[in-house]
């Protein structure tokens, strides 16, 4: 075997180096046109760069055009462009540093007292020792804060004060390769399960066939990076193996307590994922089990393993994603149950400032059903629908950008165009779409039995209870 090819296998993708994104332009005055085949070319122009320091590439599939740039998107304008796809080297996009900063590329340009730093080539107030032309590969560029001389105490600049030869910048700690809570927020690049097992991409569909679409936004399925994007217990990833559909990643906890992302909720935005009221009752009355006891049902909801989803008592959480908070019931014949929270947008003051209760959203549909905002996402057959803005099992073209005005929110039933009744597709892969499971409100002949929402146990006993043996429903 070849030094050279050995050198390729360590080396791996050179794509892995650079943060892609689809359909962007980036408008700069500093880039060279090259023509190449494909976007790994393409990289191999931008490394081989010397008219200056190319810190993104552009790439066109049609014209097969390449173009190395200056500029990344933190330093200039970007704007939709079909056809083209913007590939930034990651070292740029960093805004922190790990461990002294030797690799610190960001734009930080002002000292830890806040004054501004001189010009790595300027002579004055200060003769530098360090120069561009001396250390050329220690990122010399304009007047950012650097460490090329491996100082312990981090990156830091000539300053334009006189007075003051040098000063250290405030350049924060990266925090990319902990976690808080569950992970959910890791964005980290670690892309090895706990057993040493290289991650599959998330784009990829082989060796595992994947529900996940590496562009939902606030998921960050970038690269085969380690991710906890339907909230399991810690971050996780499909592994090459084809033995092996998934596995769990070792990402230590962070010392540092998570942020305060604002007030807890005491009522129903959104899905109430922020919910923290006392509200501890079901819709039909029935008292909620505590979170931190198995009877009279057993679960995996456990306080201790989910410390940021406000498990306390045995109040009503969301802590799963499910359309709105619920808990365990006290009813050994009904597992879980929906809570009624008030919503926020719909409160009136009562006469003693108590928040009036509105109802939500009517689960029934009137005329083709256009206008139907509920949140039902079952068919009539019992089947469960595909997210619009998901191309598996089944591509299409109903998507939310091109039907700006049909709500196509997550996977709830809808009818974009005009059908007799709201419809989905479904995740059978051999069923297309079916109608959903809902009445017209003006027939009250098909009242739902309480409890009886199709999927719903089916949920809560199965995948919303946390899967600890594995992710075989992903």
């Amino acid at each position: 075997m070849s030094d050279s090819f050995l050198s390729l296998l360590v080396k791996g993708d050179i794509l892995d180096d650079y943060l892609r994104t689809d359909g962007v332009w980036v408008l700069t005055r500093n880039k060279q046109f090259y023509r190449t085949n494909n976007e790994k070319e393409c990289a191999d122009k931008c490394e081989a760069e010397r008219n200056f320091t190319c810190r993104a590439f552009l790439f066109t599939r049609k014209k097969l055009q390449c173009l190395t740039l200056a500029e990344n998107s933190k330093m200039t304008v970007t704007f939709t462009s079909t056809d083209t796809v913007l590939y930034e080297k990651r070292i740029y996009l960093m805004q922190c540093k790990r461990g002294i900063g030797t690799d610190y590329r960001g734009t930080e340009a002002k000292t830890q007292r806040g004054i501004p730093c001189q010009k790595w080539t300027e002579k004055t107030p200060h003769k530098p020792n360090y120069t561009p032309e001396r250390y050329p590969n220690a990122g010399l560029e304009e007047n950012y804060c650097r460490n090329p001389d491996a100082d312990e105490r981090g990156p830091w600049c000539y300053t334009t004060d006189p007075a003051m030869r040098f000063d250290y910048c405030a350049i924060p700690e990266c925090e990319g390769e902990c976690m808080q809570c569950n992970g959910e927020d890791y964005h980290g690049e670690v892309s090895r399960t706990e057993s040493g097992l290289e991650c599959q991409r998330w784009d990829a569909q082989e060796p595992h066939i994947t529900k996940f679409i590496p562009t939902e936004p606030g998921k960050d399925l970038k690269m085969n990076y380690c991710r906890n994007p339907d909230g399991e217990l810690r971050p996780w990833c499909f592994t090459t193996n084809p033995n092996k559909r998934w596995e769990y990643c070792n990402i230590p906890r962070c010392t540092t307590p998570p942020p305060v992302s604002g007030p807890d909720s005491q009522c129903l935005s959104g899905k109430g994922e922020d919910y923290r009221g006392r509200i501890a009752t079901t819709e039909s009355g029935n008292a909620c089990q505590h979170w931190n006891t198995q009877f009279p049902h057993k679960h995996g909801w456990i306080p201790d393993r989910y410390p940021c989803k406000g498990l306390q008592e045995n109040y009503c959480r969301n802590p799963d994603g499910e359309k709105k908070p619920w808990c365990y019931t006290t009813n050994s014949s009904i597992r879980w149950e929906y809570c009624t929270i008030p919503p926020c947008d719909r409160t009136e003051q009562g006469i003693a400032d108590a928040p009036v209760q509105v109802p939500l959203t009517e689960e029934c549909y009137r005329g083709r059903g256009q206008s139907y905002r509920g949140t039902t996402s079952v068919t009539a057959s019992g089947k469960k629908c595909q997210a619009w803005s998901s191309m598996f099992p089944h591509r299409h073209i109903k998507t939310p950008d091109k039907f700006p005005d049909a709500d196509l929110r997550d996977n709830y039933c809808r009818n974009p165009d005009g059908d007799s009744s709201p419809w989905c597709f479904t995740t059978d892969p051999n069923t297309l779409w079916e109608y959903c499971n809902l009445k017209r409100c003006d027939d009250h002949t098909q009242e739902p039995a309480p409890n009886a929402s199709p999927g719903m146990m089916e949920h809560h006993i199965g995948p919303a209870t946390p899967n600890t043996s594995g992710n075989s429903w992903l």
